[in-house]
């Protein structure tokens, strides 16, 4: 492995950051581990549905975080448009169509560190967009992203 591609330790995020939510944000809790207690490992609240503006910001931050983000899986059928590849900070990331579902976003560093994010719907209020964020980044959450958006009304 590069230098450049070596990981960062996680940097924690300031408490009373889930007091924030507003859309664009990303609400992450992410492990490294092989074996996950929880279903998830964040949540994000894209403003729109054009994954060409959405997308830089998110992967911005998590390169922040845990370094250089290689790939990205979505359903091509919850956005605008899905390019197979966005640069990203001088970054070549690879976007590939998983049928995942609108309520999902698989984040991949390096070859095997795979995180995934629960989608808050754009037009979510923003009381049902925290309470989805909040639960999502429960760590032992075992419910599916779908179950989450439905029990906090945040499903559209």
């Amino acid at each position: 492995m590069a230098h450049s591609d070596t990981p960062h330790p996680p940097k924690l995020l300031p408490d009373g950051i889930q007091d924030s939510v507003r859309p664009g944000t990303a609400l992450l809790r992410l492990e490294t581990t092989g074996s996950r207690e929880g279903m998830l490992d964040g949540a994000w609240w894209p403003r729109s549905r054009d994954i060409g503006s959405e997308l830089p910001g998110l992967i911005s931050a998590l390169t922040e975080h845990l370094g250089p983000i290689t790939r990205v899986g979505l359903d091509a059928d919850a956005w605008d448009s899905l390019p197979t590849r966005l640069i990203i900070d001088d970054r070549v990331v690879h976007i590939v169509s998983y049928p995942v579902g609108d309520d999902t976003v698989l984040i991949t560093r390096g070859d095997r560190d795979h995180f995934a994010l629960l989608v808050v719907p754009p037009d979510a209020t923003p009381d049902a967009a925290h309470a989805a964020m909040a639960r999502a980044v429960q760590a032992d959450n075992v419910t599916p992203a779908t179950q989450i958006l439905i029990d906090t009304a945040t499903d559209s």
